[in-house]
């Protein structure tokens, strides 16, 4: 099995003069949970190379065992350093595709492109989407075969607009994922603050936050495996 990773290339934190880009929890958690199911996983980003951290996200409270066990992975972290050009990808070589989150994505893969063009293959190609925390944002501009938001009618969760308040970025970010979301027609719940939650409708996996990372990966391995057999 065939996953390719997307991660943003974005690295400015609105115009706050702070640094932004992907989570690494939420890169490394489901990276890990593939890759040790025997996946061969693929990097990739909006400008290819090394992909923007946030900063926040190498902070001792943003810590876990696969953020741990990622630190130590001179591999991975090469292969990281190396990431493909999204527009030198082609979703025929992938059974799915996982975006982690982080505040980057808002700003670049939100109205990427290359970005949205895979994700309507992929989709046309019945084949699995998954996104968590602010990832989701990847979805807003991508439409169905009708001409139709993705989201619409579809369940869905992402970062919600009091975890945005809770980090004090509700007037830096461009958008609020949640709202956008509901504006897209997306049938949009959520958890409590920090709680892990992940949606599944089909082959859309959504994700609420980093907690919610790891438990996506796994759904995304159960739809890979339910749908290879």
């Amino acid at each position: 099995m065939k996953v390719l990773i997307v991660l943003t290339s974005h690295s400015e934190l609105g115009n706050t003069g702070k640094k932004t880009g992907f989570w690494t929890e939420e890169f490394a958690a489901p990276y890990y949970v593939l890759r040790d199911a025997g996946v061969d996983i693929t990097l990739a980003s909006p400008k290819g190379g090394q992909p923007p951290i946030d900063p926040k996200s190498s902070e001792p409270g943003a810590q876990t065992e696969a953020t741990k066990r990622f630190d130590k992975d001179e591999a991975l972290q090469k292969q990281l350093a190396n990431t493909k050009k999204l527009s030198e990808v082609n979703a025929a070589d992938f059974d799915a595709v996982f975006y982690p989150g982080g505040h980057g994505p808002l700003w670049d893969l939100s109205s990427d492109p290359d970005s949205i063009k895979l994700i309507e293959t992929f989709w046309a190609s019945k084949k699995p989407v998954a996104a968590v925390c602010h990832a989701p944002a990847v979805l807003l501009n991508v439409k169905d075969a009708n001409g139709e938001p993705l989201v619409k009618g579809k369940q869905v969760t992402g970062f919600t607009n009091t975890e945005e308040e809770a980090v004090g970025l509700t007037s830096v970010v461009p958008f609020l994922l949640e709202d956008e979301l509901k504006k897209k027609g997306g049938i949009y719940s959520k958890k409590d603050d920090w709680a892990a939650y992940v949606v599944k409708e089909g082959l859309l996996i959504t994700g609420q936050n980093p907690a919610s990372s790891e438990e996506a990966a796994h759904q995304l391995l159960q739809l890979l495996e339910t749908v290879s057999a």
